[in-house]
């Protein structure tokens, strides 16, 4: 007899999009809404992820870049203009000023007349995986956790249906965490975040209505086997920790609320075709599992290695979502992985090197502490895969194995990737500069008045926020204010002072930077930088570790500088080469400003290396600018880009 069973409902279909403008972004979002997607994924540009408005010196060259500036209300209601806020289920990336942009929304939905409690939706505000992996945090950790728990407290009187805080796992993995790490790390986050949900003496019906809110975003990547059965990991540690830690008595709250965008750190930019087949792999192993299902998917485009994505391409990644819930019969039947001993196997031996990871992260004194303990922990398991692909101990296809390729008839050139427009960036600061001429002075000054006052006296900043959003306070004001408080942080870059490596390839790059180095009369020196906003900083920590490794005194402080200080630090270190990591877009706004800063400084004799996410068609106006060599993800091997820039300096000192 054939099994029968109701058909589940598929989980919702989104897609990650934003760019440019927010009107370009709004016609974006209604037509992927007419293709047939269930939900809105917000992606916000950098200086909005980091509480600035479009026209701070650091947000020159990245605004609209990877996401929508949003600067004000007036930005909100163009992004969701003819968008009922009452019915739509909207994910909002965003983390140091989750409350903002959370305010902007209630704002709106205020002007719409929904009813606050209608609102459905998701802000990430994971501050702790910023410091650890993604770049974009503003605050110290102790008061960004406490914004993080103030609008979930909100969030529960006033939107009970929204989740206001969601646990990110998905760039820890991009960092190079292992399964184990991803399941502990991800854990103590919410641990974090639900003891300071305790300490706000919440009865206990109120607490488990919280963690019944609290939802996950996670990454699945290619071991499709051990990414089924970290999900289920996940699930079984997810309820025993709430029963067992916080007293969470029905099942139904201790349910493993999680979404996922499937690996990007995978994509190829070599054959990049065959990553369709990566992305569908990856999404069933986050589907397949009944007892596991993701309950929203957003899946990256095939292309996304080589740039923006085109409107063709999120819609072929949405077909794919669509295909897999409506033509197979996934949806059909219970779980098929139940009574599977290598299933249950591998998911309990996830689980005990998950938990040996929480007990350590617990006798540090929890997340925030362990802070800089975690992020060394992912630069080392990052360098360690990397390693495996560079000695093809892991084989990636078309990139250290079967290499040679047709040429694609899917696209090449600037047709094959979404441009941003050049002008968008001076569009927005013009409307951003009528935007403050137009509005009531006394209304904003008091506004922000009032949210300072918030935050130093320790009350919920959401309401005070509010207000400030329907006054027309900027998402740069209300940083500042707060930054004026609380202060500013700078993460740990997890890279070590020291870095031994076993492997006759780097020894040998070692040797003849010790050659050059006595040829000189001083040890060579380099500087990895990172300019502008970009916080996606893998790459320039492996850069930096492996310089080190082959003998390199390196100076690497981390993400978000300016050009200026750029010129600075290789001024005041007397480094010889000088290396670019930008992986935003803003390549060549960035690269000029600091090469010509290194002239007015007379640095011009340094070379200058760019690495990043660059279009061909721009490689030629790197290297107009100066710049000696570009790398993209097509060079995977670190040690070859050391011997690379060892060669640079060796015919400057020839």
């Amino acid at each position: 007899m054939e099994y029968q069973h109701a058909k589940d409902r598929p989980w919702i279909f989104r897609t990650y999009a934003g760019h440019s403008t927010a009107k370009k972004s709004n016609e974006l979002y209604r037509a992927n809404l007419a293709r047939g997607q269930t939900g809105l994924s917000v992606a916000f540009d950098l200086p909005t992820q980091t509480a600035l408005d479009s026209d701070h010196v650091l947000s020159k060259g990245e605004v609209g870049k990877v996401g929508v500036p949003i600067c004000h209300i007036g930005d909100m209601r163009t992004l969701f203009d003819g968008i009922d806020l009452g019915v739509m289920n909207t994910s909002m990336t965003i983390n140091a000023p989750a409350a903002w942009l959370l305010s902007l929304y209630v704002a709106l939905a205020d002007e719409q007349g929904v009813p606050r409690d209608k609102l459905q939706g998701t802000t990430q505000n994971d501050i702790i995986k910023e410091y650890l992996s993604r770049g974009t945090y503003v605050f110290p950790p102790e008061p960004s956790l406490k914004l993080t728990v103030d609008t979930i407290e909100w969030c529960l009187a006033n939107s009970p249906k929204f989740n206001a805080m969601n646990v990110c796992s998905y760039h820890l993995q991009e960092a190079g965490a292992t399964p184990e790490q991803e399941l502990a790390f991800a854990l103590a986050t919410a641990i974090a975040i639900l003891d300071e949900v305790k300490s706000r003496n919440l009865n206990s019906d109120d607490f488990d209505k919280i963690v019944r809110r609290i939802s996950f975003f996670v990454n699945a990547g290619m071991r499709f086997i051990t990414e089924t059965c970290k999900m289920r990991a996940f699930t079984k540690l997810w309820d025993e920790l709430c029963e067992t830690r916080y007293g969470v008595k029905n099942p139904e709250d201790r349910r493993f609320r999680y979404g996922v965008q499937v690996n990007s750190l995978g994509l190829t930019e070599p054959q990049p075709e065959n990553n369709v087949y990566r992305i569908l792999l990856e999404a069933l192993a986050v589907t397949m599992s009944k007892d596991a299902r993701a309950r929203a998917v957003q899946l990256p485009a095939w292309n996304e290695a080589l740039g923006l994505p085109r409107p063709f391409d999120q819609q072929w990644s949405l077909r794919m979502q669509q295909i897999l819930a409506y033509e197979t019969d996934l949806l059909e039947f219970e779980d098929i992985f139940n009574g599977s001993t290598v299933i249950e196997a591998k998911t309990k031996e996830l689980i005990d090197g998950a938990k040996a990871e929480l007990a350590k992260i617990e006798a540090m004194g929890g997340a925030i502490k362990a802070v800089s303990y975690m992020k060394e922990q992912l630069v080392n398991a990052n360098r360690d895969r990397l390693l495996g692909i560079e000695g093809t101990e892991q084989i990636v296809v078309g990139v250290n194995k079967w290499t040679e390729s047709e040429e694609s008839p899917l696209g090449a050139g600037t047709k094959a990737i979404q441009t941003a427009d050049p002008m968008a960036e001076q569009d927005q600061v013009a409307r951003l500069n009528e935007w403050r001429k137009n509005r009531d002075e006394a209304r904003v000054a008091q506004s922000l008045a009032a949210l300072k006052d918030a935050v130093q006296n320790g009350i919920n900043i959401m309401e005070p926020s509010i207000e400030c959003a329907k006054a027309g306070v900027t998402t740069g004001e209300w940083g500042q204010a707060l930054r004026e408080v609380l202060g500013e942080y700078r993460g740990p870059t997890g890279v070590s002072l020291i870095v031994q490596i076993d492997d006759e390839d780097i020894a040998a790059v070692k040797t003849r930077v010790e050659k050059l180095s006595d040829k000189i009369g001083e040890k060579l020196a380099m500087l990895v930088g990172k300019p502008g906003l970009d916080g996606h900083s893998n790459g320039s920590e492996q850069i930096a570790t492996r310089a080190r490794a082959v003998g390199f005194e390196t100076t690497y402080e981390g993400i978000r500088s300016t050009p200026e200080e750029i010129v600075n630090l290789a001024k005041a270190n007397k480094v010889h080469i000088v290396g670019l990591s930008i992986l935003s877009g803003s390549h060549l706004d960035l690269v000029r400003d600091v090469v010509g800063r290194m002239r007015e400084a007379g640095l011009q004799d340094i070379p200058v290396v760019v690495g990043g996410i660059i279009p061909p068609e721009d490689e030629q106006a790197l290297l107009q600018f100066g710049v000696r060599k570009i790398y993209t993800p097509k060079d995977f091997k670190i040690t070859e880009i050391m011997g690379d820039i060892v060669g640079i300096l060796e015919q400057k000192f020839a």
